[in-house]
């Protein structure tokens, strides 16, 4: 299906309890391996570049912790690395929703053929879509060659859904500035949720990133402000 790498199996590398991940509830979030991007700020490094020197947990002990924690949690988030790269996502997500449990999927978006199917199968209840920079920044942004008329199909497909999403944007600096906002902005005008995520140097995965300094929180005030005259609800998160 679509451009996605040959690797088919589900690649379960971490699972933990949640409080953050999910808007409005609580989840256990589940980190896939690989992703088809290189970030310089990304702070994933290990399951991007080496996810195979992570132990990979297998689908039957993901699901026996998930019903062990049903009581407590609202539903499952799924993230990576890029999860869209996994083609196996529904045998995680069906036993899920049958246990009565919400799902979000984390994406970069770069996989709309992937993504659409899940949504037709009503398999998804909320998708977070990462992006990344304007247009005109976007592969920089990505340490590759982006195919943008991939991540615009994603974008619209959750423009023109029915289920919850947002967009979020991590605001490093260089690759995200005023006038990125105010680009993201025209590009995703309408858009139900759109939250800023504060750059955090720590381990990201190129070594130049991990000595940029954040951008101020009054700098994030001003992007915020601009945001919002695009989308109909903004926030910051990370700071």
């Amino acid at each position: 299906m679509g451009h996605r790498p040959g690797v088919d199996s589900l690649e379960i590398k971490g699972l933990m309890m949640s409080f953050i991940d999910y808007p409005g509830n609580i989840c256990v979030t589940i980190f896939t391996g690989r992703c088809n991007y290189r970030c310089p700020f990304c702070q994933n490094a290990t399951l991007v570049l080496s996810p195979e020197k992570l132990e990979t947990i297998s689908l039957e002990k993901a699901l026996a912790e998930i019903q062990k924690r049903k009581r407590l949690i609202d539903g499952i988030t799924i993230t990576g690395g890029e999860p869209l790269m996994n083609g196996d996502l529904p045998t995680l997500i069906e036993p899920v929703k049958k246990m009565g449990l919400l799902v979000k999927l984390d994406t970069n978006g770069a996989y709309p053929e992937e993504l659409e199917v899940l949504i037709g199968k009503n398999l998804l209840d909320y998708v977070a879509m990462d992006i990344k920079s304007s247009q005109d920044k976007y592969s920089n942004a990505c340490g590759v060659k982006v195919d943008l008329d991939a991540v615009n199909r994603s974008a619209k497909l959750l423009l023109s859904s029915k289920i919850d999403y947002e967009f979020r944007t991590t605001a490093v600096p260089g690759l995200v500035e005023k006038e990125d906002m105010e680009k993201i902005g025209q590009w995703l005008e309408g858009a139900k949720n759109y939250y800023l995520q504060q750059f955090i140097p720590g381990e990201s995965l190129s070594e130049e990133y991990r000595r940029k300094d954040p951008h101020p929180p009054e700098r994030l005030a001003e992007f915020a402000k601009i945001a919002e005259r695009y989308f109909l609800n903004v926030g910051v998160r990370g700071l």
